[in-house]
């Protein structure tokens, strides 16, 4: 039987964190559990998820890749979901992921993802980065891509079998930045990875930091130096935190 651990990286994340933790109550089915890993929040962010009933993991050293496999070593699940802290699911996440994943030639997959404001919603930055799903693999990594390389990013919840998720090593700890992409590498040697056609949303608060304009053209200059083999710790200068 499947049981779905969803786990959660958190650093200052008391802006978001209860609305994605209120959607995750209402799971139908629910999680077999969700972690919240914390990098050491020096706001409400454990407070929330203490008040929801969460389990807190306290990661001695920030970084997501750090948290994220922190978690999963913590796990009870056979499949592990990363979830951003300000990214809402739908109520039959766990039903989709797991029918994805009866598949057994599907080693991991994602979600599609709508970047939304209070008032906006980001048709154009959400569309590039729909198409970036298959585009980079197919021009960086073509053949890979031709047998079922699709890269995912953060926003798009991330999920796969947790015996997977370990005989690839898991996220790299090193990397700062696009480190599902860098799994995603990894995996497809095991299986496909899949963009799941249904939406998660997820907050438009960096682009709405850089407006459209620069957020896309960041976003295009991380991936082309990624794909020709930047190191993803200079790439890092580029990507500043933002909450």
């Amino acid at each position: 039987m499947s049981r779905v651990s969803i786990i959660i990286p958190t650093l200052n994340e008391a802006s978001c964190l209860e609305r994605t933790l209120r959607q995750l109550s209402i799971l139908n089915p629910p999680a077999g559990e969700i972690l919240v890993v914390d990098g050491g929040s020096e706001d409400q962010t454990i407070a929330i998820a203490n008040k929801a009933g969460i389990k807190v993991l306290s990661c001695q050293i920030p970084g997501r890749s750090l948290q994220m496999n922190y978690g999963a070593k913590a796990a009870t699940g056979n499949i592990l979901c990363f979830l951003h802290a300000d990214t809402c699911v739908p109520d039959d996440l766990i039903a989709a992921i797991v029918a994805t994943l009866e598949n057994k030639s599907v080693a991991g997959g994602g979600f599609i993802s709508l970047m939304t404001g209070f008032e906006t919603t980001r048709w154009g930055v959400s569309l590039h980065n729909y198409l970036k799903t298959y585009y980079a693999p197919l021009i960086f990594r073509p053949h890979l891509f031709f047998r079922g390389l699709r890269l995912l990013f953060g926003d798009q919840v991330m999920f796969c079998r947790r015996g997977d998720f370990w005989d690839c090593g898991g996220f790299n700890d090193a990397l700062p930045i696009l480190e599902e992409a860098d799994l995603c590498l990894k995996l497809v040697r095991r299986g496909k990875i899949r963009q799941v056609n249904r939406i998660v949303t997820s907050s438009d608060r960096r682009v709405a930091h850089w407006g459209t304009f620069k957020a896309t053209g960041i976003y295009l200059y991380i991936g082309l130096l990624w794909g020709l083999g930047v190191s993803p710790s200079y790439l890092k200068k580029f990507y500043e935190d933002i909450r």
